[in-house]
């Protein structure tokens, strides 16, 4: 059992697992006391992503966002956005995750893997998981709920469409130059066979 005070406020929070799931036991009593009991059920995994993302609103090492990586119930790796810590815009936690499992199981295919993180990806995050070719997400927050404290995602999935729509954006701008010289580097890794991933 654990105890946090805050503002005159004791909660007491009391989990056991049963397979993947903690129940969690909440006793909250101020002052006048008193007492509200509430009881919820998370999924262990989920909680771990969580509890990664609140530990770093403590260390300020960037955003509220935590992953695990996951196979055959055990946690394989964990991330957490570390952006502001390392000066990284693409530090983010899910990100993060992915390269620590990687290098933990030396592979970058993550197919047999399954990721737990505390918000919707963002867009370098979806990409990044694609990437890895992992199949299976969890999430907790969605793309609003980060637009919702500031974070930009909602924006950057638009750009992302308007792109793809061929619409003009003030955002970025992204034009095709070279590509008579830029293809001969495709052309040699097609012809000596290069690794697809």
């Amino acid at each position: 059992m654990q105890a946090t005070t805050n503002h005159n406020l004791t909660v007491n929070s009391l989990f056991c697992e049963d397979k993947n799931i903690n129940i969690f036991l909440q006793i909250f009593s101020n002052n006048d006391n008193i007492i509200t009991i509430e009881v919820f059920f998370m999924n262990k995994f989920m909680f771990e992503a969580n509890e990664m993302a609140k530990k770093n609103i403590r260390l300020n090492h960037g955003g509220p966002f935590g992953a695990i990586i996951v196979k055959d119930n055990e946690i394989i790796a964990n991330g957490y956005n570390t952006v502001l810590l390392d000066n990284d815009p693409t530090a983010h936690a899910e990100v993060q995750a992915i390269r620590n499992a990687c290098k933990k199981i030396g592979t970058h295919d993550l197919s047999e893997y399954t990721l737990y993180t505390s918000c919707f990806p963002c867009p370098m995050c979806l990409s990044a998981i694609i990437w890895a070719n992992m199949k299976n997400v969890f999430y907790g927050n969605t793309k609003e709920d980060a637009a919702a404290i500031g974070f930009r995602d909602d924006f950057i999935y638009e750009y992302i469409n308007n792109l793809m729509l061929e619409k003009n954006s003030d955002t970025l701008k992204i034009e095709q130059l070279d590509r008579n010289l830029t293809i001969e580097a495709f052309n040699m890794y097609n012809k000596l066979g290069g690794i697809l991933y």
